[in-house]
């Protein structure tokens, strides 16, 4: 085992601020050695905070820093895939951030770079690692919920003010909505409830095909409109393709039913964490809002209503710290205090041990592309009026 810190480069400076507390948190085990950005004020931050942190504007003249053993990349979506097979070819581990790829040719060639390389790579689906959903998996693996028949899963934010430039022009993620309809942003919903029921693991499950629905599209048309008159082009009819409210159906090879939801151009507050689980012996569900509690029942184990008898629900906080995971009750007070329910910390830690450990990612290549995959695969069904559309087996090179 390898327990030298890790020389960590972060790759896109200005979302990587957000890792900020992170990274002091695990700060004896990750060396910062470097940061990329095209914005040299970005880089300047970095800098002022990190005196011998070295930065960079191109990103392939990093890669080739010797004293550089990872990367984590934070750069816009669409330039995931490429910049993690660059960096796993110049010899650096990866942890990049959702969605790891936006095409099956991308999905191949990633999965065939690590193969080879031998090199971590690990996505950093933070939602897999807030307390909530850490524990309704290790309840899943202890089998407290029975044969599980049903998950859903929820994106549902409005981040209407991030798909633009205060000039009007477009973000990467208005570039996304003008040019992509389907399940666009995946991996937060269906990373969660994919490792409850232990997917692509040897004992789990496996998808088998996903059917995806799309809304109108109003939200964005109507902003721009408020925002920069009904002249500008993204107020006009027919400027976005993707819809507001996408919906998936997923099949598993086991016969469990999977519905996604992802929206976020609608006007609504927001419901960034939406699961349910519904098992033979039991059931979850988180609350609709901040303010509402996650609520579980179990046969047999929860409490009736005294008046009628009637099956009651219970808060999931009843059932911690007892049914906490492994994970969390070892890392829990460090996490606590970071972004995304202390997935922000838990993601980098996750990375740094399994670097460390020379074991397998606890979200590696194969979940990273099976789960992102959504994101094209989806694309596909709405083109053809939600036809199901079958998912390829990554693991054994079965393409479909």
């Amino acid at each position: 085992m390898n327990r030298q810190p890790v020389r960590l480069a972060i790759v896109g400076g200005n979302r990587g601020a957000s890792f900020m507390n992170a990274l002091y948190s695990l700060s004896d085990r990750i060396h910062l050695t470097a940061t990329c950005d095209l914005n040299e004020w970005v880089l300047n931050q970095w800098k002022e905070k990190f005196p011998e942190i070295r930065t960079y504007r191109d990103y392939h003249e990093m890669l080739k820093d010797s004293a550089i053993d990872a990367v984590f990349i934070l750069s816009p979506m669409h330039l995931h895939a490429r910049q993690s097979i660059d960096a796993l070819k110049a010899g650096k581990h990866v942890l990049s951030e959702v969605i790891s790829i936006q095409s099956l040719e991308e999905a191949w060639e990633l999965i065939e770079t690590v193969e080879q390389t031998g090199l971590k790579y690990m996505m950093s689906e933070n939602y897999c690692f807030s307390r909530s959903n850490l524990t309704i998996k290790h309840m899943a693996d202890q089998g407290m919920f029975g044969e599980i028949t049903y998950l859903e899963g929820g994106y549902i934010h409005d981040l209407r003010h991030l798909t633009h430039h205060p000039d009007g022009s477009l973000t990467w993620r208005g570039q996304l909505h003008q040019q992509y309809n389907g399940i666009n942003y995946p991996t937060h919903s269906i990373g969660p409830v994919a490792q409850w029921i232990n997917l692509n693991k040897p004992e789990g499950d496996r998808f088998k095909s996903v059917s995806s629905f799309v809304s109108k599209s109003r939200s964005l048309q109507y902003y721009f409109g408020e925002h920069y008159g009904k002249d500008h082009p993204a107020a006009r009819e027919g400027f976005w393709r993707q819809g507001d409210s996408a919906v998936a159906v997923i099949q598993t090879e086991k016969g469990v039913l999977i519905e996604l939801r992802v929206d976020w151009s609608s006007v609504r507050p927001h419901n960034k964490t939406h699961y349910l689980l519904q098992g033979t012996e039991g059931a979850y569900i988180t609350g609709r809002h901040q303010y509402e509690e996650d609520l579980i029942w179990f046969k047999n184990l929860s409490p009736k209503n005294i008046a009628d008898g009637e099956e009651m629900w219970e808060p999931l906080s009843s059932y911690q710290p007892l049914y906490d995971h492994p994970t969390w009750m070892k890392w829990g007070e460090y996490a606590a205090g970071t972004k995304h329910g202390g997935g922000d910390f838990m993601v980098l830690e996750e990375f740094i041990s399994a670097i460390q450990e020379e074991r397998t990612p606890s979200v590696d290549v194969y979940d990273a592309v099976t789960w992102s995959s959504v994101f094209t695969l989806s694309m596909e069904s709405v083109e053809n009026g939600g036809k199901a559309i079958a998912f390829p087996d990554f693991r054994t090179r079965v393409r479909n």
